[in-house]
């Protein structure tokens, strides 16, 4: 079998990077090609993106691949954060830098919206998980400002297809990036009119919808000139991180969840169909689009956001790295204080360590002094969290979780793949840890006939990866402290 290889763009929130892919007797080789820094810039109060910043890195990647490393992959893809979105004008140029999804000018969008269309008819028109920060709410926020780029607008382009319009030159919506705006019908790749009038958005505005696995276009000649490329395809991967992660969960069987742990960590199943109703929208459970007519049905918690941001500020003081902050998590008591990860006061507070300390407080528990106590507390939330979340998923489908994998970033950290197996009761199985640009470089390969089956790519995945079982050593008082978690989640 021939070698053929594959570029997968893989951003995220906080870095980038670019992941050369060599497919090869059923195997999958990972080279990292460039990584770089990605991070909200502040301007005039509000926060953005640097979209002209990560297209040029991007590109910085393709040639990095061709020069370096003396490979011309045979496509490329790219995936990102969902939500956010860049705004076209008619003449075809992006209208200003897009919005980050943690600015602050969605606050109080979601009850403003709830005044024009309800909350439970939102949720049943939609299917997804209440998040201030929706792209419905998020242009629901942007067309009640007086100068609103919305007026001057043509079309919106989610995060990857902005950067695949910039590749190719052709405007596409793709399906699975879409299904995290709420603006979809559940489990279909329609938009929904009544949710686009009650945000107050034209229905033209929104591009025409691909599935993943789609060829948008080959790359423009100005880019094959900047990288020294040949003509090759830009193909429309799962192009929601999450969604290219579920993609090379490696799984068999059935009554398996999984747990894409990373800045967000994305705790679902994969579901033939959605599931909407009333018990899921008390459980602000969301549904989103997965690769061959599946749903991801799962829950957005504020994951290792938590963690990120107290580092950055104790980084101040002193530079850590994680495994120190384990360790001393480590020396900590378990259960002295808990949050529930998702209070809205931990989404974008400035200073997370005194955000953690003032929950504690206003909830009369132990507040925690240092970092070892901080770090505990965190850790221990987000496996409660994990067991709250597997709960409320068996309670609607009406089947026992029996496996839960752990991959992502997050796959990493030994201790806490522990703790959630402990806490759980169940196995966990950690791995790939790059997931989301595994399954990013297999629906481009499948693209181009190289595989052809969501099992198949599975199978590379397991033919390719060495996975790390744990298995639950429940020494603690879990059922005690899960007890004290449930209520202040309330």
């Amino acid at each position: 079998m021939n070698k053929q290889h594959f570029l997968a763009f893989d951003l995220g929130a906080s870095s980038g990077r670019a992941m050369l892919g060599t497919l090869m007797n059923g195997k999958l080789e990972l080279t990292e090609i460039h990584r770089f820094k990605n991070q909200m810039t502040r301007i005039h109060g509000n926060y953005y993106w640097n979209i002209y910043s990560l297209f040029d890195e991007l590109k910085t990647g393709l040639k990095k691949c061709i020069t370096d490393y003396k490979i011309q992959p045979d496509s490329i893809g790219i995936d990102t954060w969902g939500v956010d979105y860049s705004l076209v004008s008619k003449s075809g140029q992006l209208i200003g830098l897009p919005f980050a999804y943690r600015d602050h000018r969605t606050d109080t969008a979601m009850e403003d919206f709830f005044k024009v269309l309800p909350r439970e008819e939102t949720y049943l028109l939609s299917g997804i998980q209440f998040l201030q920060f929706n792209t419905l709410f998020q242009l629901f926020a942007s067309g009640k400002e007086e100068h609103s780029r919305l007026k001057i607008a043509s079309s919106l382009l989610f995060t990857p297809d902005t950067l695949n319009y910039l590749f190719t030159g052709v405007k596409r919506n793709e399906y699975t990036i879409a299904s995290t705006s709420q603006l979809l019908k559940p489990g279909k790749a329609e938009w929904e009119e009544k949710l686009l009038a009650a945000a107050g958005v034209e229905r033209n505005l929104m591009e025409g919808l691909v599935q993943p696995g789609t060829l948008i276009g080959n790359i423009l000649p100005e880019i094959q000139e900047d990288t020294g490329s040949v003509e090759i395809s830009c193909i429309a991967v799962a192009s929601h991180d999450t969604a290219s992660a579920v993609v090379s969960v490696p799984a068999t069987g059935e009554n398996w969840a999984y747990l894409s742990s990373g800045t967000w960590s994305l705790l679902g199943i994969e579901s033939p169909e959605p599931l909407v109703s009333e018990q899921t929208l008390a459980m602000n459970f969301t549904n989103e689009g997965g690769v061959d007519d599946t749903t991801r049905f799962l829950k957005n918690i504020m994951g290792m956001w938590l963690i990120q941001e107290c580092k950055r500020i104790w980084d101040e003081e002193k530079i850590l790295d994680w495994q120190e902050i384990v360790e001393l998590s480590s020396a900590s008591e378990h259960f002295k204080c808990l949050i529930d990860p998702d209070n809205q006061q931990f989404l974008n507070p400035g200073n997370m360590p005194l955000a953690i300390q003032e929950f504690c407080r206003q909830t009369d528990q132990f507040v925690p002094k240092n970092k070892a106590e901080i770090a505990r507390c965190i850790y221990d939330s987000l496996a409660l969290k994990y067991k709250l979340t597997i709960e409320q998923i068996e309670s609607v489908t009406g089947n026992k979780i029996e496996k839960l994998h752990i991959i992502g970033g997050g796959a990493h950290n030994e201790r806490m793949n522990q703790l959630t197996s402990d806490a759980l009761g169940i196995p966990v199985l950690a791995g790939p840890t790059e997931a989301t640009a595994i399954g990013n470089l297999l629906i481009q390969a499948r693209a181009l006939g190289a595989v052809h089956s969501l099992q198949e790519i599975r199978e590379v995945v397991r033919n390719s990866t060495e996975l790390v079982e744990y298995r639950p050593t429940p020494t603690l008082d879990w059922e005690g402290a899960y007890n004290r978690f449930k209520r202040l989640c309330k």
